[in-house]
């Protein structure tokens, strides 16, 4: 058998956690072959050029609610999870954990059942599922339906330790108002990931919640108790506790961007920001307005919000999540690109993963990061 072998060079490499300048990116028969400095690649290698791009592991989206024109509340299908899917894969980020926000016991069944058909059948890009409430606090409910917030009973913790034997990702945004300690636990046992938001829990709660396993926190200031001089909050939790890691959603709205490189300064390890998108409907499409749940959604300025002016998801993907993180927060752009890419891959995935060595995979991002292109195998 013939093997076909082709050479990235004329652009910084990014493996996950350097961005190699001078490096080559060699791929034999679409998985990654070798790291090299370009001054050994030799004329029998067939070379595609970057013109400048950077090379680098698509992203990994791990609160997707919608794209493409669609709501995965709306139709928790695996039809509505290919046309998401296939529109964030556009905007370069190739692994995703579509998101249901707070709905009714019969539709969070319906996405469990969608979620885990849609991995069976190899949809490209579901890589699990994440379920934002409805186990949270109606205090710091943001834009979900207050109406459909409940504690989490019995069946409901069967549903979710049953769904996580059946998805390589299961994560689960709560509340330790709605939950109890022995449910997260349980739930860590059976390897869903525990992720605490919506929530105005003190710090001491949200540190009990982290030892009985809690992995992280929900969009960082967002929907959460905050840092104070007395009570620091989940923030606080967030930032100080190293077992704790935190999704953020850079768009500079959400949060200031002098917020974000306090917040990246400040937070202890071995947990780390990563990057979200927290996309809706609008996502790859010129969509002015949307509806969640027969609520309109408007989109103006960089902005989604409720009739209200409530903040609803976030019109953002994680290229301009990473430039506003870069150029805005000041924040190294191989750091800003880790928090995009290895750094959520692996929440789900229970390691620290560098590149990954499938072509189909990697994607092309501008060098002044307006812009990013899958990688055609």
């Amino acid at each position: 058998m013939t093997s076909s072998t082709v050479t990235f060079a004329g652009g910084p490499i990014f493996d996950g956690t350097e961005l190699r300048e001078g490096y080559a990116a060699r791929f034999r028969n679409g998985v990654l072959d070798a790291l090299l400095p370009e001054a050994q690649i030799t004329q029998d290698d067939q070379i595609e050029d970057l013109h400048g791009d950077i090379l680098s592991p698509g992203y990994a989206d791990l609160q997707v609610n919608g794209g493409g024109g669609v709501m995965f509340n709306d139709d928790p299908s695996v039809h509505t999870l290919t046309q998401i899917a296939s529109a964030h894969r556009a905007l370069g980020a190739t692994r995703i954990l579509p998101t249901l926000i707070t709905d009714t016991a019969e539709k969070t069944r319906a996405a469990i059942d969608a979620a885990i058909k849609a991995v069976q059948t190899g949809v490209s890009g579901i890589t699990g599922l994440h379920l934002e409430g409805p186990h949270l606090s109606v205090r710091r409910k943001g834009a979900h339906d207050a109406a459909l917030i409940r504690p989490m009973q019995q069946t409901d913790l069967e549903i979710l330790i049953d769904a996580a034997k059946h998805l390589p990702a299961l994560m689960v945004t709560l509340a330790p108002e709605s939950t109890t300690l022995q449910q997260v636990e349980a739930l860590k046992r059976a390897g869903v990931i525990v992720s605490l938001g919506h929530t105005d829990a003190p710090f001491e709660t949200c540190l009990a919640f982290s030892r009985a396993g809690a992995q992280c926190a929900t969009h960082l200031f967002n929907a959460m108790s905050q840092l104070g001089s007395r009570e620091p909050g989940l923030v606080g939790a967030a930032l100080s506790c190293g077992s704790l890691s935190a999704g953020l959603i850079a768009d500079g709205i959400h949060v200031h961007p002098d917020t974000m490189r306090i917040a990246w300064a400040a937070k202890r390890g071995p947990g780390r920001i990563f990057l979200v998108s927290d996309a809706m409907a609008v996502a790859g499409t010129s969509l002015s307005k949307f509806q969640l749940e027969g609520r309109r959604i408007r989109r103006e300025n960089g902005r989604l919000t409720l009739e209200d002016g409530t903040l609803a998801g976030a019109d953002l993907c994680l290229t301009k999540a990473v430039r506003v993180l870069t150029e805005q927060a000041g924040i190294p752009v191989q750091d800003a690109l880790a928090a995009a890419t290895s750094v959520p891959l692996g929440m789900i995935s229970g390691k620290s993963t560098g590149m990954k060595p499938d072509l189909s995979q990697m994607i092309r991002i501008s060098p002044d990061l307006s812009g990013v292109r899958p990688v055609q195998p």
